[in-house]
């Protein structure tokens, strides 16, 4: 039954490649389009720069509660550590994410600010992260340490299967 129009959602899990498409498009991944759609109660990607990767994040809009509630825990601690706390600062940080429409083909264009923090080029690596999801260059993961081994191993299977398929077709 689909009374209230809720769909529960379960978290970002599983890897995928997206190459880069025309117009500086990319598609998001069937299994993350998916996810997206359960959380967002329609077709709005959130994406934004990792504080700390080189990568970007991606999420649904029902993240914006859980923001909501981090910046509270994130003040109450300080409070009781005796710590200062700029919440208009902290909340521009979280909340600093690009609402991005995408097709029922998942296809979005990502804006160039986005694509330069990411440091994203010819195409998107996914891994789901279960709150959220990352969205890397895969040339940016591999620069990762290894307890990012699984997910460079599927990103090196995505790119290989890529470039088969393309040699295949002839390339374009």
């Amino acid at each position: 039954m689909r009374g209230s129009g809720k769909v529960a959602f379960g978290g970002y899990s599983g890897q995928a490649y997206s190459p880069a498409g025309d117009k500086g498009r990319f598609v998001l991944p069937p299994l993350f389009r998916k996810a997206v759609k359960d959380s967002s109660d329609g077709r709005v990607l959130c994406l934004m720069k990792h504080p700390t990767w080189n990568c970007l994040v991606g999420f649904g809009l029902s993240r914006k509660p859980e923001l909501e509630a981090q910046l509270d825990r994130e003040e109450e601690l300080a409070a009781r550590l005796g710590k200062e706390y700029d919440r208009d600062t902290r909340s521009s940080q979280l909340f600093g994410f690009q609402e991005l429409p995408f097709d029922d083909s998942g296809r979005f264009v990502m804006p160039e600010h986005l694509r330069a923090l990411g440091k994203i080029e010819d195409g998107l690596y996914f891994q789901g992260g279960g709150r959220f999801f990352t969205l890397w260059n895969p040339e940016e993961l591999a620069q990762m340490g290894d307890d990012w081994a699984g997910a460079k191993a599927a990103c090196d299977s995505f790119l290989a299967d890529t470039k088969a398929k393309s040699a295949k077709g002839g390339g374009k």
